[in-house]
């Protein structure tokens, strides 16, 4: 018989044979929110049984040696790290298939119920229970009384989460690469195996450098520096010396990330990704998009009524471009409850800095970053229409009122597992139906998203919009 990923492919391609682009997800797996303290390694679900033809070897670590994922009854929370060799044979069966292969290095948070670890947002004793990579920040998160956010020690910290592993410390060996360098498992090992991982494979369309590490961008040293986002761009050069010019390399942003940062309690907005994605290593402006299309409420007398459904296509449209993030916002959860919404406004005219939503405003002006709400005189280093958007995610749960809040899950086992606002929690697979439909049609709407003939392509690359996601586990 076929293999799991093989009968996986021939169903996407079955069910949609229209899909070119393809993410392909590895998963190394993270122990701390704390980054100085944080070890990224690869890991295994079992250590007793090796498949004969194609044995576990993952960055010079066999089964027998690597660490295992974490149990919860008995049974892994997670499946293991891919063996290298199916990597790369994912990889080539893709390109065979005439798909464009993206491949995406994924970490995946281990803490379980009931850690010693000490919570950067809280300062107390216990971390999330398999948290978000997007959590991962300072010893002590910025804001957090004594935290090392906008110290030289904040930089220290972030350079010890990305370790010291070189282009040069990477050797490939068939269908394996192996690792030459010190006891290191930093972020650099991560990033640069599957780099020559995918030279192994033949190379990839495409190679996203991170996903989602909000917490960490956001981490600034002295003089309103982003230490982490000066590492990317390091991290990107050496991507590209190994993936070569024809691979398109970036970095996938979370939606509450691509457009700047704005520190809690302050009128401050920095730009701070800016220096990314104008880096000449850069080529799109990867966003992980569940930006809400919806405030609905079950009842009567809601403000959104008068569009009779949730499910109504001109409603969820209007709201990609519209409602909450680009004309209001909800200052406070009791604001949320009783729909009290307070316009976005901005004093010199650019009320687009402010609005996660406005993809177009963004992408089309210059970016002054705002201090103490005043608009800094000199611009970013971003230049207007220069890159496209791709969403290297985007979807919404199959949840009742899964637009209202598409970023939410259901998972028993761990802490982020929330319903979406005012949601019953019932499967509802129209809802996401409606979901991609509705931005699939505004996007392909030229008014909504200019083509950039310099560019040749859209604002946002239509071919380039992944929903998340095809399991590559079929039964």
């Amino acid at each position: 018989g076929k293999s799991d990923f093989s009968t996986s492919m021939d169903a996407l391609q079955g069910e949609l044979p229209n899909c070119g682009s393809v993410v392909l997800v590895a998963s190394w797996f993270g122990d701390d929110q704390r980054c100085c303290n944080c070890l990224i390694k690869p890991k295994v679900e079992q250590q007793g049984v090796d498949p004969r033809l194609m044995p576990w070897a993952v960055s010079g670590q066999n089964r027998a040696n690597a660490a295992r994922v974490p149990l919860l009854d008995g049974a892994p929370v997670y499946g293991g790290t891919p063996t290298d060799a199916s990597i790369v044979e994912a990889i080539q069966s893709m390109q065979a298939r005439g798909l464009k292969p993206v491949f995406y290095p994924f970490i995946l948070m281990e803490q379980m119920a009931g850690n010693s670890l000490l919570d950067p947002y809280s300062a107390e004793i216990g971390q999330g229970i398999l948290p978000w990579r997007g959590r991962i920040t300072s010893s002590l998160a910025p804001g957090v009384d004594g935290g090392p956010d906008g110290t030289a020690a904040a930089v220290a910290e972030v350079a010890t989460f990305m370790g010291d592993a070189v282009v040069a410390d990477f050797v490939i060996n068939g269908r394996t690469v192996d690792y030459l360098g010190s006891e290191d498992w930093g972020y650099r090992r991560f990033i640069l195996h599957y780099a020559h991982l995918c030279l192994a494979a033949g190379g990839v369309d495409a190679f996203c450098i991170g996903s989602e590490m909000r917490g960490l961008t956001q981490i600034r040293g002295p003089g309103n520096t982003f230490p982490a986002v000066a590492a990317l761009r390091a991290l990107a050069a050496d991507v590209r010396a190994i993936l070569g010019p024809n691979c398109k390399i970036s970095y996938a942003a979370d939606w509450t990330e691509y457009h700047g940062y704005q520190p809690i309690g302050t009128n401050d907005k920095f730009f701070h990704l800016d220096p990314l994605w104008a880096d000449p290593n850069i080529d799109f402006i990867g966003v992980d998009n569940y930006m809400p299309l919806a405030d609905w409420r079950d009842g009567d007398g809601h403000a959104d009524q008068d569009a009779g459904s949730v499910y109504d296509l001109d409603y969820l449209r209007a709201n990609i471009s519209g409602g909450e993030g680009f004309d209001w916002y909800y200052p406070t959860p009791e604001a949320r409850d009783a729909q009290r919404r307070v316009p976005i406004t901005d004093g010199d005219g650019e009320q687009w800095v402010w609005r996660y939503k406005d993809l177009k405003g963004w992408w089309s002006n210059p970016h002054h970053d705002r201090i103490a709400g005043v608009r800094q005189a000199a611009a970013s280093d971003w230049i207007a229409g220069s890159k496209p958007f791709w969403f290297t995610e985007f979807g919404c749960a199959a949840i009742d009122k899964g637009a209202n809040q598409p970023n939410k899950f259901l998972d028993p086992k761990s802490s982020e597992s929330r319903l979406p606002y005012y949601s019953n929690g019932r499967q509802d697979e129209l809802m996401q139906m409606q979901y991609i439909k509705a931005m699939n049609s505004f996007l392909r709407d030229a008014t909504n998203n200019p083509l950039a003939t310099e560019l040749g392509d859209y604002m946002v690359a239509i071919d380039r919009m992944h929903e998340w996601s095809c399991d590559a586990r079929p039964y």
